[in-house]
């Protein structure tokens, strides 16, 4: 099952000519979430061979304008082009005073619009998967949040099937999804007797903005992709511990606590090119990134090997599902602002 990380927006506090604010579309088979919406959004994806899809969800990580400004225009068009599927939009406490002064911007809309305020260690529980809320430490409320598979069966094996006499088709099947089945002789067959041990599922850990904290280290625990704050650079450690950010090498001490297998630094600073925040990230965590907008985060099942970038895998001119590029896990180092 498909399962990536699209990168449409990746600057920091202000736009660059290179760079949107921040906002991340997760996609895992057929479900989609929008992970902020900075100015412009909504452009970024249209522009994009994603382009305007009508996500069902949306999840703020806090109200600091550049991750929520894309939202009027962005809900106000979804109502212009008729949409009625319902929205839900999710974030820390304080998105209903939020909408209290949007509504006025936005008016009227065409479909059902749902709010939900989250703390720290709330769970949204979907078909196979999971999201968190995560602490994070930003100065205001603010959470992260981590996309987490459940488990999966261990692999069939055909041998102990066939030497257990389990005719091939229906019961087979019904064992690799997990059920006892009854054989004709009156034998039941438990999934354990022909299943594996059960396999990891995967997992992506965004932050949003914040400074280093151990509740991103829980959360991030071996996952396969940690999307971390990494604003600024060694030279102004002084001023992401004044904002509430995290420089690259902080990032990357969270990503090697963790156990993680590939720390993505958005919300980069238009003071610095890609190459200086990857460089010093590398220093302590190797298997570093830094995505430019439109790149994508591809991340299969472990066993098929790490997650991988793919340098503008959702630039235009392409549809969703169709093939790019696939640079080396470790490209972006020369990103620029």
């Amino acid at each position: 099952m498909e399962f990536d990380v699209v990168f449409v927006g990746t600057s920091g506090s202000v736009p660059t000519a290179r760079r949107g604010t921040p906002s991340i579309l997760v996609r895992r088979g057929g479900d989609r979430f929008l992970v902020d919406c900075g100015e412009g959004t909504q452009r970024q994806l249209l522009r994009s061979s994603v382009g305007l899809v009508d996500v069902p969800e949306i999840l703020l990580t806090h109200y600091h304008g550049d991750h929520f400004l894309g939202l009027p225009g962005l809900l106000k068009t979804f109502g212009l082009r008729g949409r009625d599927a319902p929205l839900t939009i999710y974030g820390p406490t304080g998105l209903k005073d939020l909408f209290h002064s949007l509504r006025r911007v936005i008016g009227h809309m065409s479909y059902q619009l749902t709010l939900v305020e989250l703390e720290p260690g709330d769970v949204l529980q979907r078909n196979g998967f999971r999201i968190d809320a995560v602490g994070v430490d930003h100065g205001v409320k603010a959470v992260g949040y981590a996309f987490v598979e459940e488990a999966r069966p261990g692999r069939f094996d055909v041998s102990a099937a066939r030497d257990l006499r389990i005719p091939e088709g229906p019961a087979w099947g019904a064992l690799q999804g997990g059920k006892p089945v009854q054989l004709e002789d009156g034998r039941t067959v438990e999934p354990a007797d022909v299943l594996g041990e059960e396999r990891a599922g995967r997992s992506v850990v965004i932050t949003g903005d914040t400074r280093p904290v151990r509740s991103v280290v829980e959360a991030a625990y071996e996952a396969q992709v940690l999307v971390h704050d990494g604003t600024f650079g060694d030279s102004e450690a002084d001023r992401a511990l004044a904002t509430g950010h995290s420089t690259a090498r902080e990032a990357a001490e969270i990503a090697r606590f963790a156990g993680a297998g590939l720390l993505v630094l958005v919300h980069v600073s238009s003071r610095y090119g890609g190459s200086v925040l990857a460089r010093e990230a590398r220093e302590v965590f190797a298997e570093t990134v830094i995505p430019r907008d439109f790149d994508i985060v591809d991340i299969p099942y472990p066993e098929r090997g790490p997650p991988t970038l793919v340098s503008g895998g959702a630039a235009g001119g392409r549809t969703e599902g169709s093939s790019a590029s696939v640079t080396p896990s470790l490209a972006g180092d020369s990103a620029p602002a």
